[in-house]
């Protein structure tokens, strides 16, 4: 799954836009939903159900992002897309 963000500077005016890939797992221990961003180290949030989990991821890059920001780090691109991803059960 890919997140694509409009990023809105300081001032209120958009940003470059940019993409990331998200994994979103269902967390059977706490019966919800969790998200990792792989091209952001420690970027992990979570949520009760898959749409607000993914407000939360939103939040959660946007912060990680402005935090980079602030501390006057190079911001990532974001991810190059993904073509297909696919998930198979199989039942022996």
């Amino acid at each position: 799954m890919h997140w694509r963000m409009k990023i809105r500077n300081e001032e209120g005016a958009l940003g470059m836009q940019r993409r990331f890939r998200i994994v979103l797992e269902w967390d059977e221990e706490g019966q919800g939903y969790t998200v990792t961003v792989p091209s952001l180290p420690g970027c992990v949030t979570e949520g009760d159900t898959i749409e607000e989990a993914l407000a939360n991821a939103r939040e959660a890059i946007t912060g990680y992002l402005r935090a980079l920001e602030k501390l006057g780090q190079p911001l990532p691109v974001g991810d190059a897309p993904v073509v297909r991803r696919q998930e198979l059960v199989i039942n022996l």
